[in-house]
């Protein structure tokens, strides 16, 4: 058990202080966007910022669309309900891939005049639209959807059915619907459409609120009704067999739980989507009540290997515990709260990580959340760089590096935490979910790192200079005596890449001895840092970061023998009788020493003698052994001396 007073050391002026110079991706599979990208070299997407589609504010989409899961194909017509945000507006555009078919574009009841260049749709109203006034346009239009990212528009099978799903993150959106697809504006509300042959079902965002099936088809009318991103909207069509299950709220409301699968899945998927309840409840219970409780949370599985948080259903390539976690913490963390850059992606993806990791902490083992723990950790130093940050956008590999956005962003997080502890940790997380200024909209790392500074009351550039912008992780050498009640510490590091010469950190050291234990917070400031603590037990042992709070490797531990206590050792070392003709007699007394292993080598510096032994009393026959001088040398944990014995 741990000593009743844990110390927690901040040790920075209080003490003496003498200064020298992360398992693979659970959400999205990457296998086949790095493959398409080496292959055929395409290693930079040209999706930039679309400046044209910057000038107004998106109200509300009616999206209707005709999909034969078993045909590439779409046809559709967009209605787009906008305010103008400058003056002399007179031109509208739309995210849009050049080889989509424009079939007629309407305004006020009359077409118009378009042009297609770049992915770009310009409309021009033939008319001025004033600031800040409402108004609408309807695009009529098809085509073969252009794969993309990680397959934007794609069409399979299951056990011989057709399926048809989409997935636009980062930016596929624009190649199967006009859209605004830059990390800027929402979509108030929307309402989606879906026709489709009949035996169909369409899993899409929001509360289902007409449902027809007759052998002309089958029609899905899905209205949503808060703010979300083109690349949150996506539609999966098969003849999917639903389930539902309700989480009960304290307030006695409830929230659906609605699960589209596989015919041939559902007996497996409704035992593995049982605790989809417990995951989150936990996650009500620490980050508030489910961003989209009026309307519903659901599953539609779809024929890919990972998962995509399409907000209020995620699409499911599998079930299993992790990836059920990691996507519903996605509806807070990445839908509710929207990174504002691609560059920022680790607020989707670290946060989605580290929550997946919470369940196993909350509702887990503590072999479970350790195991977790030390899986992200293996993953983040499998390598010797890279940053939490993404610079370079237009590799989608890159955004959704598994070592980096998923795993070292999430250990960010596991060590904000240690940081400002806790309460804090938690109390700025859900000041950054709450803040008017962001939620159901974009953030940016700074909003973040703003609201944990508040509530941590410290000042994190230096953390986030070196954790978020910096590369790499540290290496600490740890050498420790004491002398009496004093325990001196000398800490050094070493960092793996040059982007970070030094890591300011707490570290976590544990000292144990006599039964108690005591847990260190070490403020580690500067190379080769001194420390000197005050401790009313004798220690034995010493073991960093025990709990795994830190990102690291390769530690090392050890204790230095001091003077006084090599003094100790030898005045307590008893060798008799010297000479010796019979029994010799190796002996620590009054001390709290023990043997750990005695050697004896003849003048030739001839092994002639080994034990292992823990005890304080040792007898040992030299019958046998020829007359002369012997070596005689005795071990206790690090320390050893040597002493000259005589057989007659």
């Amino acid at each position: 058990m741990r000593f009743l007073f844990v110390f927690i050391f901040h040790i920075i002026l209080n003490n003496l202080l003498w200064s020298q110079d992360q398992p693979s991706n659970p959400c999205k599979d990457l296998s086949g966007i790095i493959e398409t990208e080496l292959k055929f070299n395409q290693t930079k997407i040209h999706q930039r910022t679309n400046k044209n589609t910057s000038n107004y504010d998106i109200r509300y989409q009616r999206l209707e669309w005709q999909v034969d899961p078993a045909i590439r194909y779409i046809q559709g017509m967009v209605t787009t309900h906008f305010v103008p945000s400058t003056e002399n507006f007179e031109s509208i555009s739309f995210d849009l891939r050049d080889n989509m078919q424009i079939n007629e574009v309407l305004f006020h009841g009359a077409p118009l005049s378009f042009q297609q260049q770049n992915d770009n749709l310009q409309i021009d109203l033939q008319e001025t639209v004033t600031m800040g006034s409402l108004d609408s346009i309807s695009i009529d239009y098809e085509g073969v959807p252009a794969s993309q990212g990680f397959g934007s528009f794609e069409t399979g099978t299951h056990s011989g059915i057709p399926v048809l799903w989409t997935l636009s993150e980062p930016y596929g959106a624009k190649t199967w619907w006009p859209c605004k697809q830059d990390l800027n504006d929402k979509i108030d509300s929307v309402d989606i459409i879906i026709h489709t042959p009949p035996g169909n079902r369409a899993a899409t965002a929001g509360v289902l609120i007409f449902e027809e099936q007759n052998s002309g088809g089958a029609t899905y009318h899905w209205k949503h009704r808060y703010p979300i991103p083109a690349y949150l909207i996506g539609i999966a069509v098969t003849n999917y067999a639903q389930f539902s299950d309700f989480l009960i709220l304290p307030d006695g409301d409830s929230i659906e739980i609605l699960n589209y699968v596989y015919p041939e899945s559902v007996t497996a998927a409704q035992i593995q989507l049982e605790k989809t309840r417990e995951i989150m409840e936990l996650y009500n219970d620490l980050f508030g009540i489910y961003p989209f409780a009026s309307e519903k949370y659901g599953h539609a599985q779809f024929g890919w290997g990972g998962g995509m948080e399409h907000q209020t259903m995620s699409f499911m390539g599998s079930f299993s515990y992790g990836l059920v976690a990691h996507e519903l913490a996605h509806q807070w963390f990445g839908d509710k709260v929207t990174c504002s850059s691609w560059s920022d992606i680790w607020l989707n993806e670290g946060f989605a990580t580290y929550l997946s990791g919470l369940v196993y902490e909350q509702l887990g083992s503590e072999q479970e959340w350790t195991n977790w723990k030390l899986a992200r950790i293996n993953s983040i130093v499998s390598q010797p760089g890279g940053s939490v940050w993404v610079k370079d956008t237009s590799l989608v590999s890159r955004i959704f590096d598994g070592r980096l956005s998923y795993n070292k962003g999430a250990y960010l997080l596991h060590m904000l935490r240690w940081t400002i502890g806790d309460e804090a940790f938690y109390r700025g997380v859900n000041a950054y979910l709450q803040d008017s200024a962001f939620s159901y909209g974009y953030a940016t790392t700074e909003d973040l790192k703003r609201h944990l500074e508040i509530s941590g009351n410290r000042d994190l550039t230096e953390f986030f200079s070196d954790w978020f912008y910096g590369e790499g992780f540290p290496s600490y050498r740890i050498e420790w005596s004491q002398d009496g009640d004093q325990l001196y510490l000398n800490i050094k590091q070493s960092t793996s890449h040059p982007a970070v010469d030094f890591f300011e950190m707490s570290l976590p050291i544990l000292v144990e001895g006599q039964g108690m234990d005591t847990l260190l917070r070490i403020d580690h400031l500067v190379n080769g840092q001194d420390f000197r603590i005050d401790l009313p037990f004798e220690v034995t042992q010493l073991k960093f970061d025990p709990d795994l709070w830190l990102i690291s490797k390769d530690n090392q531990v050890e204790r230095v023998v001091t003077g006084r206590e090599e003094d100790d050792f030898q005045s307590a070392l008893r060798i008799s009788p010297n000479p010796v003709q019979g029994n010799m007699y190796v002996e620590l007394q009054n001390s709290p020493y023990k043997f750990s292993r005695i050697e004896i080598y003849d003048l030739k510096g001839t092994l002639i003698y080994r034990s292992l032994n823990n005890g304080k009393f040792k007898t040992i026959q030299t019958a046998g052994w020829k007359e002369g001088i012997y070596s005689v040398r005795i071990w206790s944990g690090n320390k050893s001396m040597v002493k000259k014995v005589v057989k007659l």
